[in-house]
């Protein structure tokens, strides 16, 4: 030991900042000096190992020579007495960590082996583990001492965070303008609960807010949004009951007001997005398909203009011709002209404010018929090639409001239903009287093979027996060699089944004939030719 009060050798670099940890009091007697291991120290000036040296206990020999308890007793006071290091002393104050304090050199009892060097406990029974010294520590003993961890380089103090000013209290009206987005689930945390909070203590604010509550449940239905087909029949049914129409709606009459009711309710909310929105027609000629690209606004056009053909038997105003600015008896007869005048003479092209008019004209054509009644219902409805009467062609102009509400349904990505199965029903008979016609029409083109038996009016010739299935469904025989002939079970040469649906699609020129038969039993060619009269109905 030096004069200073330090061990000259490098033991007390290692040993200047060592931490004291308590240990169990044991006897002396009971160490033993062979089984303690010995810590490997760095030479002066390198990094020390990063690991724990081993706590070490005080040696004790083995014989228990005599005057070892007066020694150790002696090391502790001299411990106790020995003065601080003028490092320590000019450190600054770190009143959480003790100062370490040099411990003079204990020597070894007589007879005992070399004990690993170590400052002496402050009290009987203590012992100290020494931790691994860094350079920093080595270097400069003072800065190691005033360090807050012995040993490390001084970290820079870590910013202090200033504290969030309370939020300010939201008003009366601001947490009524957040019920809405509350109800959504859509406020922060922090309004979620200051909107809560109000709640408990504004009856006005927690009734509004139950009501909305309720509104966004039925957002997330699990059901389907559109009414059922049938609503509007039970509510007309409904209200007739408890007092009749004056004038009542012929039952001939009433597909054509579901269905144009069912498109216009499709329609009414469409946006400019939606009136524009392209759509494909489709139909079928000879013996290809031929489509036609348009948009919504357009094919509500188509509609109105081939109802025109009605207004005239009616003795309503043409819309065709107020659209060209001419007398009614220059505008073309035929379905096809009458739309594309149409089209022509609407440049631009029509947009939402074209569903008014159209709409507009099947209300007056609705209540005309309905007012005159039976009377008009026989009246013929010209086509330009072909002519039907009034009721037939009422009918007709319901179908092809359901197959065009169909494609505008499919243009902007929404579900449109059929009719009625009573409807539906009575368009497959409508179809099914007219193929005779359309066969022998097909017979004369020569695309169609040649009538085997011809019959006398009236009589019953070869037949196809035709079943649709499902939805307004039937059996229809249909006559083949002439128009005039009578379908009859008993000649029947074929049958084909098809769906109702399916069938109705075909006839729109939708899907072409090699695809809609689902069941084919007999005279082939008789099936091929029924089939292909069907689709050759469609139109544009």
């Amino acid at each position: 030991m030096s004069g200073d009060g330090r061990e000259g050798d490098r033991r007390d670099d290692e040993l200047r900042d060592a931490r004291r940890i308590p240990g169990p009091r044991g006897a002396v007697d009971d160490l033993d000096l062979e089984s303690v291991p010995r810590p490997v120290l760095p030479p002066r000036g390198e990094q020390a190992p990063e690991e724990t040296v081993p706590k070490q206990e005080a040696p004790v020999p083995e014989d228990g020579a005599p005057g070892q308890e007066a020694l150790k007793e002696e090391g502790a006071r001299e411990a106790r007495e020995a003065p601080e290091t003028p490092e320590a002393q000019e450190a600054p104050e770190a009143p959480e960590v003790p100062e370490a304090q040099e411990v003079p050199e204990t020597p070894e009892a007589p007879g005992a082996s070399a004990a690993p060097d170590g400052p002496a406990p402050e009290e009987e029974g203590e012992y100290v583990v020494y931790e691994p010294l860094s350079e920093t520590a080595t270097a400069d003993p003072a800065a190691s001492a005033a360090s807050p961890h012995p040993g490390t380089a001084d970290a820079p103090p870590a910013p202090v965070t200033p504290a969030t000013p309370p939020a300010p209290a939201l008003s009366h009206q601001v947490l009524k303008a957040l019920l809405g987005a509350w109800a959504l689930s859509a406020c922060s945390a922090e309004e979620t609960a200051a909107v809560e909070e109000h709640l408990t203590s504004c009856a006005p604010c927690a009734d509004e807010a139950l009501r909305l509550r309720d509104a966004v449940g039925l957002l997330h239905t699990d059901g389907s949004l559109d009414l059922d087909p049938g609503l509007r029949a039970r509510v007309l049914d409904g209200c007739l009951g408890r007092r009749p129409a004056r004038i009542p709606v012929p039952e001939w009459v009433t597909p054509y007001d579901a269905e144009t009711a069912r498109l216009d309710a499709l329609v009414r909310d469409f946006g400019a997005a939606e009136w524009h929105a392209p759509v494909q027609l489709q139909w079928f000629e000879e013996e290809r398909a031929v489509t036609r690209r348009t948009t919504v606004a357009g094919v509500i056009g188509h509609l109105m203009a081939v109802d025109g053909l009605l207004s005239a038997v009616l003795g309503l105003e043409d819309p065709l011709a107020a659209a060209q600015g001419r007398g009614g008896s220059e505008v073309p007869l035929t379905p096809v002209r009458r739309t594309e005048a149409y089209w022509a003479a609407t440049h631009p092209p029509a947009t939402r404010a074209v569903r008014e008019p159209w709409r507009d004209l099947t209300h007056r054509l609705i209540s005309t018929a309905s007012i005159a009644g039976r009377n008009v219902a026989e009246r013929s409805v010209s086509y330009g090639d072909f002519a039907l009467p009034l009721q037939d062609a009422l009918l007709d102009r319901a179908f092809e409001c359901w197959v065009h509400g169909t494609d505008i349904a499919e243009a902007v990505d929404y579900p449109y239903g059929p009719p009625s199965a009573v409807h539906l029903h009575r368009m497959v008979d409508l179809a099914a009287r007219m193929l005779p016609a359309a066969l022998a029409g097909r017979r004369r083109a020569g695309l169609a093979g040649p009538a085997r038996e011809l019959v006398a009016p009236g009589e019953p010739g070869r037949s196809v027996h035709l079943e649709v299935e499902g939805h307004g469904g039937g059996d229809w025989y249909i006559a083949l060699d002439s128009p005039a002939a009578v379908g009859s079970p008993d000649r029947a040469v074929a049958q084909v089944a098809l769906d109702g649906v399916e069938f109705c699609r075909l006839v729109a020129g939708h899907i072409s004939p090699v695809e809609a038969a689902a069941g084919q039993e007999g005279d082939r060619e008789a099936i091929r030719d029924v089939l292909f009269a069907a689709a050759s109905l469609s139109r544009l």
